[in-house]
């Protein structure tokens, strides 16, 4: 799957499951964040990229992401963030050096980094309320090829928690979640 695509269809995951929220202050499969807790948090994400694909480190933008960024309306953060970090990724080379807080790393590997996310907290969001998250099986198939090998570094940092066990034969979007410590039969109402 085309980067590009494959971040788009992400982002596309996350934005259907924002749109669907109607309290926020619904309980989430993150256990820390509510419903506006994991919105706040993607509106943070969104609005660092325009900072890191253009060269600048974590110490220059500093703590100006950090706290309330979603306000009386969370829905419009959200899309008003996703539009900023689509917009700053246009013609970002896949070599360009950007500063992660774990290093420097090339362009290509945080932009995956960022398709995991939106869409894994795009099924986090539309559990929450109660609707279906639909993560692409090609996405979700991709994201796991991409990624496998890498979660228990990322679970020794306290990343994800450990991998919930699921059957065999159970699709991508459910394999994926569950690598990454999500229990796919988790319900807002416990």
């Amino acid at each position: 799957m085309e980067l590009s695509a494959a971040h788009d269809q992400a982002r596309d995951v996350f934005d259907r499951a924002a749109h669907q929220v109607t309290d926020w202050s619904a309980p989430t499969p993150c256990a820390d964040w509510s419903t506006r807790e994991l919105v706040n948090h993607l509106v943070s994400e969104q609005l660092w990229v325009p900072h890191l694909v253009a060269g600048e480190t974590i110490e220059q933008v500093g703590d100006r992401y950090d706290g309330d960024l979603v306000g009386d309306d969370p829905l419009a953060a959200w899309t008003s963030a996703s539009e900023v970090s689509r917009r700053a990724w246009d013609g970002v080379p896949d070599d360009r050096e950007v500063h992660l807080s774990s290093g420097t790393s090339p362009a290509v590997d945080y932009r995956r980094q960022m398709v995991l996310d939106l869409a894994v907290h795009g099924w986090d969001l539309a559990t929450a309320t109660g609707h279906d998250a639909v993560i692409d099986d090609d996405l979700a198939r991709a994201l796991l090829a991409e990624f496998t090998d890498q979660v228990d570094q990322w679970r020794d940092a306290g990343i994800f928690g450990p991998p919930v066990p699921v059957p065999a034969d159970a699709d991508p979007p459910t394999r994926l979640v569950a690598l990454l410590g999500r229990d796919p039969r988790w319900h807002p109402s416990g």
